[in-house]
């Protein structure tokens, strides 16, 4: 039950109390840059999932294996080939969302988020704690570009997923990086005001610390 316990424990932690876009503030700017449509959102947030389970899988299986002293090259080697093998999925398969987000996923190897899990948890731990870990961060990030996503989009578009919602004028600022900024801050503040009020955090300065 203990052991059930820890490995339930990273899966929360991943999607409330080390979010990482709501408490570690990582990977801000291309979150900004897909967030303003929820179907970018999504798909973005499913690619990174899978990547950061891949990667965490791939690093705790071949942690003793990899010398300290080139640990951060092979990392990197390890993230840049499974975003390849997204890349190409996405291309194959989701083209006319590809079309538009192209870029951003091919920057999902820059994303200091799945580095720092690799570094942190996936290249001193085990797969099954990895794998968990892989799990609660990726869908912590998923989670966190749709909330983004599904309000910058209703509130700049009056539309969700393509189709339309409402019919007053919308307030274009959301969709600009301008309103994309202001959403996450506001998003943020409500997950801190979670933390400290349900799991007697301290905020984003404690986030570090759980």
């Amino acid at each position: 039950m203990s052991k059930r316990a820890s490995l339930g424990t990273l899966i929360r932690n991943g999607i409330l109390l080390e979010n990482p876009i709501f408490r570690l503030a990582l990977s801000l700017c291309p979150t900004i840059a897909v967030t303003n449509k929820l179907r970018n959102g999504f798909l973005m947030g499913l690619a990174v999932l899978f990547v950061q389970v891949m990667v965490n899988l791939t690093i705790s299986a071949l942690r003793k294996f990899i010398h300290p002293r080139i640990r951060l090259p092979i990392f990197m080697l390890i993230i840049s080939g499974w975003v390849t093998v997204v890349d190409m999925l996405m291309a194959a398969y989701a083209r006319a969302a590809y079309k538009e987000m192209g870029l951003y996923i091919e920057l999902i190897v820059a994303f200091a988020s799945i580095l720092a899990r690799a570094e942190l948890f996936a290249s001193k731990n085990e797969v099954v704690p990895s794998f968990m870990d892989g799990i609660g961060q990726g869908v912590g990030f998923l989670f966190a570009l749709c909330i983004i996503s599904f309000f910058r989009e209703l509130l700049g578009m009056g539309s969700l997923w393509g189709h339309a919602f409402v019919s007053s004028k919308p307030l274009l600022i959301m969709v600009l990086p301008t309103g994309g900024f202001f959403a996450v801050g506001i998003l943020m503040g409500f997950f801190n005001w979670i933390d400290m009020k349900f799991f007697g955090g301290s905020g984003a300065s404690g986030a570090a610390g759980h």
